[in-house]
């Protein structure tokens, strides 16, 4: 789940993470309010808020000196359709803002944190190069992002805090104040369940304080039964509203740009049969991974995610009958398809325990499936019929 910047930093607050002063804003009359009475000062940052990194180079963060241009910059950033390198070309509304304090900027830095699943560990990265995308400094300038894995029975020590400190190039109230904020965001990363933490950029004040002037949190939707607090902060706006569908009936499904529909058992063989169609020529609607026990229910309403979109063209059906048997899911696939009345060509390819069963079941049930033996099969019969069409 993604968060907004204002809500991370909220978080970060509560674990003695130093952020800057602000808070959030729905109108430029609120923006005022905020920045006069909550922020105070003589400068403020004004920071569009949506699920997407690259927002100052999209225009989306702007800088007032006066409770004037707070309101007018406000005025301008929200509703404004924010296009960055992470939105896509279609952007993002901006529905709502972050007033804060002007920062006195000496150094910028980068701290993030993820798990490296190669070592089953969570490792924290810092670079000097903060306020720059991490995927580039990564592809031009790998040695300088340093990473320290963190033991998960002990979790993070002050001389590991103190060694990416001084990578860092941070010495004396610098380096102390550096240490204190790893050691505060790695305790928020661990006790909220993230996925990913980032703050970039790091900064270093002329007053050697070390600040989070932005933020990035995800949680492990896994962990969020443990969190119920978290739920609040989830913006149903900012989500892809056939995701937040699929998400009510347990369906893994995420929307992409091609014109095939996907239904698959596990997401290995989702990503696999996405790779195959992309061989063959077509391109994937979307992922959708409905599990291991497919049933005529759970494959309805993959069906009416699948066809929700209006540029699926074919449906391309591929299960693999272990836990649950081929002939059941075929059973399922059919009264599926007779209740909803699917009007686009279906490829059904299953393969496991009653396979051939299934394939007869599929081939006498009168509805127009294309029933395939082999996955390569499945996927050249979905593009032809695409050319048909």
């Amino acid at each position: 789940m993604k968060i907004h910047e204002y809500q991370a930093k909220e978080i970060l607050r509560k674990f003695g993470v130093p952020v800057p002063t602000g808070l959030p804003a729905f109108s430029p009359e609120e923006a005022v309010k905020v920045a006069k009475e909550d922020v105070g000062g003589e400068l403020w940052v004004v920071k569009a808020q949506i699920h997407a990194g690259g927002r100052g180079k999209g225009g989306g963060v702007k800088i007032a000196r006066s409770l004037h241009e707070v309101y007018e910059l406000s005025k301008q950033i929200l509703g404004m359709t924010l296009v960055t390198h992470q939105t896509g070309p279609e952007g993002k509304v901006v529905k709502r803002l972050l007033i804060e304090q002007g920062v006195n900027i000496d150094r910028e830095l980068y701290v993030g944190i993820t798990l490296d699943r190669a070592i089953s560990k969570n490792v924290i990265m810092v670079s000097t190069e903060g306020g720059m995308e991490i995927e580039k400094v990564a592809e031009e300038t790998p040695e300088k992002i340093i990473k320290e894995p963190v033991d998960p029975a002990i979790g993070l020590q002050a001389f590991q805090a103190r060694k990416l400190a001084f990578a860092l190039g941070l010495k004396g109230e610098q380096h102390k104040n550096a240490v204190k904020f790893l050691m505060a965001l790695y305790k928020a990363y661990v006790a909220t369940d993230c996925s990913i933490a980032e703050i970039n950029p790091l900064v270093v004040t002329k007053e050697q304080q070390v600040i989070a002037l932005d933020a990035k949190i995800n949680f492990d939707d896994n962990a969020l039964y443990r969190h119920p607090e978290l739920a609040a902060y989830r913006d149903l706006e900012e989500e892809e509203p056939l995701e937040i569908e699929a998400s009510k009936y347990n369906l893994n499904y995420i929307k992409l740009d091609g014109n095939v529909g996907c239904m698959v058992n596990g997401a290995g063989l989702a990503m696999g049969t996405m790779d195959i169609i992309k061989l063959a020529g077509g391109q994937p609607a979307n992922f959708l991974d409905v599990g291991g026990g497919a049933n005529k229910e759970t494959v309805a309403n993959g069906f009416k995610i699948i066809l929700s979109d209006p540029n699926v063209k074919a449906i391309l059906i591929n299960i693999f009958g272990g836990i649950v048997r081929c002939d059941r899911v075929a059973e399922g696939v059919i009264n599926a398809a007779r209740w909803i009345e699917v009007n686009v060509p279906i490829v059904v390819r299953l393969e496991g325990t009653n396979a051939k069963e299934a394939q007869v079941l599929l081939k006498e049930s009168g509805l127009n499936f294309e029933v395939a033996g082999s996955l390569k099969e499945a996927a050249d019969k979905v593009t032809k019929v695409l050319t048909k069409n």
